[in-house]
């Protein structure tokens, strides 16, 4: 009997040593900004990260107007957010990254960190996604990006903690309660 229990708690050992290994940390990640500049994630260590699929044509692109008040509120209190426009939802998202760091600007004021455009779903996914999206690459769920403007929330710690719906304002009090929360 004590033979068989040490077996399996040996092979629950290596079963979770394997599942941690898979894991890959929201700081491993790599990304270009819109202008094509490097972005290492490690450099968001220590803050509260609001992750968004944006499109430039979408029913919910006025979102871009309230990401922007929130970063504007909260950046000073380790918090960033990071876009992503995203191609995916029926060609909402068809210029390329100059003309979208242009309409963003011209339109919303953004200043918020903007990346080069992206696929958050499909054969084609980019890796930040395919971590926000896979349980064996965040630790925490599985998801799936439904639409444009998706949110993702990551902690000072790096760990994916929830996701909001597209329709959920970026002002929404569920999101500024986890920003302010201490």
């Amino acid at each position: 009997m004590k033979i068989k229990s040490i077996v399996l708690l040996a092979l629950l050992v290596i079963g979770l040593t394997t599942y941690v290994k898979s894991q890959t940390s929201f700081y491993d990640l790599k990304a270009k900004t819109i202008d094509g500049q490097a972005f290492d994630f490690a450099s968001l260590k220590g803050k509260k990260v609001l992750v968004v699929n944006t499109a430039s044509k979408c029913m919910y692109t006025k979102q871009y107007e309230e990401l922007e008040k929130l970063y504007k509120t909260y950046k000073d209190s380790n918090f960033a957010i990071i876009g992503f426009p995203a191609n995916n939802f029926f060609k909402q998202e068809p210029a390329g990254n100059k003309d979208i760091h242009e309409f963003c600007t011209k339109n919303y004021g953004v200043t918020f960190q903007m990346m080069e455009k992206i696929s958050v779903k499909g054969d084609d996914m980019a890796p930040v996604y395919l971590w926000l999206t896979k349980q064996t690459k965040n630790g925490k769920m599985d998801t799936f990006v439904k639409w444009n403007f998706q949110k993702y929330m990551i902690d000072e710690t790096g760990n994916l903690i929830d996701v909001v719906q597209p329709k959920v304002s970026p002002l929404d009090a569920k999101i500024v309660n986890w920003i302010t929360k201490k």
